[in-house]
């Protein structure tokens, strides 16, 4: 290609010219849209609430750009199913039951193989939302209800391959699973049930209960321990760290390593000094049934290296440390 006079800036250009067609298709969307999408939004909710789900039916990117949609309305709350137009024809039709609702992709709205398909759905007692650049089409003009993704254009410079088209029905269909999320009240505890095993699951499920350290890997001391015990004590723990209490045995501060280097860089005589004359008073501190997320966000803003856990009482019971955050795989 180079041979051809392309350049990189002739390739950046080329880029920033795709993207840019694709934000104006997706700006006259945002225009298009009406009532028909709260409509829209209120059939899929009612659908979902009398138990039926929604099959979502596409050809060629259509279609592809059809099974992230599913994936998106399912993995928020909303049971989604991709069906294969082709497919379909010859047994898979099966997936469609009385009560769900059928979601068409279809740019043109002349998808010979979902013309072919509409009167075996037309069989169900169904109902039939389109996506299409062509409401007036023949599935426009046989569905219950269209959702308009016209677009001025296409990016590809032959205005044939379905680029801008796509991500404005990609859009379109975040769109709508975000909308239905919100009308169902669906919680971020909602999503973690849906995403168990992922880091999404793992920062919505972990508390800090989960993950803080306990026992004798949780470094406390009494404010009148020297610094020099303290120091023995956080070696024990392995810990950058150690939890002063007071005579309660509530929180009253703590000590870092760091904090010791720079004591020790004023006064060599600081290893004998209580903790009560070099801690850091009034700690930032978390308690147990925070979520582990929280933690990692005291973490980034407040840029500390440990955090203290208390409880009800402010007695320290456990200490998260920043290190072990990766190999929980909260990070």
């Amino acid at each position: 290609m180079c041979g051809l006079g392309f350049t990189h800036m002739n390739h950046l250009a080329r880029a920033r010219e795709v993207l840019d067609i694709e934000i104006e298709a997706l700006k006259s969307v945002r225009r298009q849209l009406d009532a028909r999408f709260g409509e829209a939004v209120e059939l899929i909710v009612k659908t979902l609430a009398n138990r039926g789900k929604l099959v979502v039916v596409g050809i060629g990117k259509s279609g592809n750009i059809g099974q992230k949609i599913a994936a998106t309305l399912t993995s928020t709350g909303s049971t989604s199913v991709t069906l294969n137009a082709v497919d379909a024809l010859h047994g898979d039709l099966g997936v469609i039951q009385d009560g769900d609702l059928v979601v068409l992709l279809s740019y043109s709205g002349t998808s010979d193989e979902l013309i072919t398909l509409l009167p075996a759905i037309k069989r169900f007692s169904v109902k039939i939302l389109t996506l299409t650049g062509s409401p007036r089409s023949i599935l426009g003009s046989h569905s219950d209800l269209v959702i308009n993704v016209h677009v001025p254009r296409e990016a590809c410079p032959f205005n044939l391959a379905p680029t801008a088209s796509t991500t404005a029905m990609l859009a379109v269909g975040d769109a709508l699973a975000m909308a239905v999320l919100q009308a169902r009240g669906f919680r971020p505890q909602h999503f973690a049930k849906h995403h168990p095993s992922g880091a999404i699951g793992r920062a919505l499920l972990l508390r800090v209960r989960d993950i803080m350290r306990t026992d004798a890997r949780n470094p406390v001391a009494k404010a009148d321990t020297t610094v020099r015990d303290a120091l023995m004590i956080m070696t024990r723990a392995r810990c950058g760290c150690v939890i002063v209490v007071n005579t309660q045995g509530k929180l009253a501060g703590v000590f870092t390593d760091g904090d010791f280097r720079r004591h020790m860089a004023e006064d060599e005589s600081v290893l004998k000094k209580p903790l009560s004359r070099v801690m850091t008073r009034n700690p930032i501190c978390i308690g147990t049934e925070a979520l582990a997320v929280e933690a990692l966000k005291i973490f980034n803003e407040r840029n500390i290296d440990d955090l203290v856990v208390v409880d009800a009482a402010r007695r320290p019971v456990g200490l998260v440390d920043s290190q072990d955050l990766p190999k929980l795989k909260v990070m």
